[in-house]
């Protein structure tokens, strides 16, 4: 008893080391698919390094959803790596423990991933999301120019679309603006200028657009009459009250409901609209299936640990991604069937978890019959057929 006590201690500290080591990198490489970005809002637009850490810190649960299972299968798959190769395994054998015996940390580490990763669904992730819609529309109202993008038609404004072909950021001027106006009752106002500016009140949540050169075309379809007026400067005013005032009444989204709104709204949408029903269904499977997924994949990645010792460890870490990719494959497709009823929600977001977990029991009960999983055969085939591209790469 003593001996099981102190190995679980042992092999739960040295989990807890990658475990948060895996958080940070993954947290860290996020981070850098949008440091561009981030790098542009500051320089740029003058926002205040806390606004950017804000929306950022509200992006993370997101992340975090998947980060901390694939976290927990990273952690014990290199815990498990690093005691095969030093051959603490087979010390820990030698005094009577079986491979079940390390089990129990091993699952009480998945527990804990569980539980952290359950918290991030059906508490952090839900209320991020509202939190950064209120605050994504806090920055548009002082920095409107943060949500113009090249190339894209801009309908925020209601009643008015926009369209910007070029964004000279240095000189802040939009070069080739192309608007529809259809605020006015009966009348649509085309206006096409070749540059303008964009100056702001964001007390007064009032933006003003001003064209040079341009064209204004304007149709009466009841009239049936249209003409063309030429202007040398033009003013547009854009009004955000209208979005801030429809803001504070808009109805949440799927993914920023608690679970008894979810619910609610399961129950309203069931006999109304079968594609939005299903969609809530497999939002509310999700908020749990992702995070029993560190049990199932812990369990997998505890065989691929001690049985990775003939293998080189690159393989065993190639190994567990590939088997998270799987996973996430599996997820991926029971959202799209789940979506559209070709099988019920509930199959499309479990069925990920029962195959990982079934392939991790027959990892498991190899293991434990001491009958090798034949992973070094696996990594040679591997290699062998890379190098045969590598050849053929080479005579081309």
């Amino acid at each position: 008893m003593k001996l099981n006590s102190i190995t679980n201690r042992y092999i739960l500290k040295e989990m807890l080391v990658p475990f948060s080591i895996n958080i940070f990198i993954f947290a860290f490489l996020f981070l850098m698919t949008e440091m561009i970005e981030i790098a542009n809002w500051i320089v740029n637009y003058n926002l205040s390094l806390w606004a950017v850490l804000t929306l950022v810190i509200y992006t993370l649960p997101s992340f975090l959803i998947f980060i901390i299972p694939m976290s927990v299968m990273l952690a014990i798959l290199l815990t498990f790596l690093r005691l095969s190769s030093d051959n603490e395994i087979v010390a820990i054998k030698s005094c009577g423990m079986s491979i079940y015996g390390l089990l129990p940390p091993v699952l009480l580490f998945a527990l804990f991933g569980f539980v952290l990763t359950i918290f991030m669904t059906l508490y952090g992730a839900p209320r991020s999301k509202a939190s950064l819609e209120e605050m994504a529309l806090k920055v548009a109202t002082t920095n409107l120019d943060i949500g113009l993008k090249e190339r894209t038609f801009n309908d925020t404004f209601e009643g008015v679309m926009l369209y910007v072909n070029e964004i000279d950021i240095k000189n802040k001027k939009l070069i080739d603006v192309f608007i529809e106006d259809k605020r006015q009752p009966d009348v649509v106002s085309t206006v096409i200028a070749p540059a303008g500016r964009l100056i702001g009140e964001p007390e007064k949540y009032l933006y003003h657009l001003i064209l040079s050169n341009g064209t204004i075309h304007q149709t009466n379809p009841k009239e049936h009459s249209a003409n063309a007026i030429q202007f040398n400067t033009y003013t547009l005013s854009l009004n955000f009250k209208d979005q801030v005032a429809n803001a504070a009444k808009r109805k949440k989204k799927r993914d920023e409901m608690s679970g008894t709104e979810l619910r609610r709204y399961i129950e309203h949408m069931k006999d109304r609209d079968e594609e939005a029903y299903n969609k809530a269904k497999i939002t509310l499977h999700r908020r749990y299936s992702i995070p029993a997924a560190c049990l199932a994949l812990g369990l997998l990645a505890f065989p691929l640990g001690i049985q990775s010792k003939t293998t080189p460890r690159s393989f065993g870490l190639i190994l567990c991604l590939f088997f998270f990719f799987v996973y996430y494959l599996l997820l991926t497709a029971g959202y799209s069937f789940g979506k559209s009823g070709v099988y019920p929600p509930v199959v499309g977001m479990w069925l990920p978890n029962f195959v990982m977990t079934g392939i991790g029991l027959f990892f498991l009960f190899q293991t434990a019959r001491d009958r090798s999983l034949k992973l070094d055969l696996l990594a040679k085939r591997i290699q062998l057929i890379l190098d045969r591209f590598r050849r053929l790469e080479r005579a081309r």
